[in-house]
């Protein structure tokens, strides 16, 4: 199954609301860091401001400090510096019971020995709401889910997106000022998962409250984000639009790790106007900062940043194909470039936090190339075909600090 276009979220079904409902809240995070026992640095002076009813994502390879920020927003987790704001209340020191944001975990922490109506109602029934009330929100949560005719079996009759549904549930019934989502997903298989990302983009349509959302999936993280924030190392490295994060990443992590496939990169050098790569010369684009340069960088493209035909007078690259990806209506093409292929940390990294990826290293020097095409353009491994260079999708990076050249 082909992934969705990065930037592009599931289209909702236009559903009103059944009522009118308080003010979305905003959270703001001010220099929050987090060092743990032993000096580990696990968080760094983060700053991130989410709009109040916003679904930001948080992003980027296992151990990046994504989940560690999140349950510090809970507060599960002191704040080693910094300040975190909900709304205009500083709740840095708060318990997480003062903070009225509800949690869904990767586990679904259902109890198994209630029914779905008595998990639902739980957290109510702590919090002393009257049974009208209780069974008004949960009646009303449980249409919104399509838990209806599950309310009164136990977590053990349900499958895998029937209990993650519930577990939402049970957030969503306490109708807190944000929800804080820890992988909810990764528990499910692709199909399923899918089918839970299209749900949750219409659960928040619909409910318009503000979500921060954890996952190392950056298919994930590009369909369900307004705006999805990248973290590397505990650093925050690039918060924006998910159309943005694609088209103009600012480093080389970023570059390395938004998009499927992801980028292709060579080391190259800029002089007299063009690019040179390959035994190759593709001119810049007019208007270029780097039309005058003379220097080493590191050129990446995307797969889709390439004809099969010299149209538009684009130079030309003559590949051989080793592997052929079939996916119905495009191909990936997986060939060898006769270039100084690119390893640094920020590849590495990205490359790490992507196992499909892995088996696109080469221990040769040489570059490897993902090149996506038509479905029905003729390909065969091993034979040699020509490649269209677009000027106009080539990025630059600086190879010492892996900076974007603009």
């Amino acid at each position: 199954m082909n992934a969705p276009l990065p930037g592009t979220r599931p289209q909702a079904a236009n559903i009103p609301l059944q009522r009118a409902r308080p003010e979305a809240t905003g959270i703001r995070l001010e220099q929050v860091s987090k060092r743990f026992r032993g000096g580990v640095l696990a968080v760094d002076r983060v700053d991130l401001d989410v709009r109040p009813g916003e679904f930001v994502v948080l992003v980027g390879p296992s151990g990046c400090g994504k989940s560690t920020l999140l349950r510090m927003i809970a507060g599960l987790e002191a704040v080693s510096g910094g300040r975190i704001w909900l709304g205009d209340q500083d709740v840095t020191s708060r318990l997480p019971q003062e903070r009225d944001v509800a949690m869904v975990f990767q586990s679904y922490a259902l109890y198994p020995r209630m029914t779905v109506r008595r998990n639902l109602g739980f957290g109510l029934r702590m919090r002393h709401t009257g049974r009208p009330e209780r069974n008004r929100r949960v009646a009303e949560v449980a249409e919104v889910l399509g838990l209806e005719h599950l309310l009164d079996r136990r977590p053990a009759a349900l499958s895998g997106g029937q209990r993650q549904r519930v577990a939402m549930g049970r957030a969503i019934v306490r109708e807190p000022k944000a929800f804080l989502m820890d992988e909810p997903l990764s528990n499910l298989d692709a199909k399923l998962r899918v089918s839970m990302r299209a749900q949750l983009s219409r659960l928040h349509q619909r409910l318009g409250t503000t979500t921060v959302y954890v996952t190392h999936d950056q298919v994930e993280a590009m369909t369900l984000g307004q705006r999805v924030a990248v973290l590397r190392d505990g650093v925050l490295q690039q918060c924006d639009t998910p159309q943005h994060l694609f088209r103009h990443p600012v480093n080389l992590f970023v570059a390395a790790f938004i998009g499927s496939p992801s980028m292709n990169f060579v080391a190259a050098s800029v002089s007299g106007g063009a690019a040179h790569f390959a035994d190759l010369r593709v001119p810049l684009p007019a208007g270029s900062s780097l039309a005058t340069a003379d220097r080493q960088v590191i050129l990446g493209i995307r797969p889709t940043g390439f004809g099969v035909a010299e149209s538009n007078g684009w130079p030309t690259l003559r590949a051989v194909p080793d592997v052929v990806e079939e996916l119905g209506d495009e191909r990936n093409l997986i060939i060898d470039i006769n270039a100084p292929r690119v390893d640094t940390d920020a590849t590495r990294a990205a490359v790490a936090a992507r196992t499909a990826d892995d088996a696109l290293l080469l221990p040769e020097e040489k570059a490897r190339f993902t090149v996506r095409v038509p479905g029905d353009h003729p390909v065969s491994i091993g034979e040699p075909l020509d490649l269209a260079v677009n000027p106009e999708r080539l990025y630059f990076f600086d190879p010492e600090t892996g900076q974007t050249l603009r």
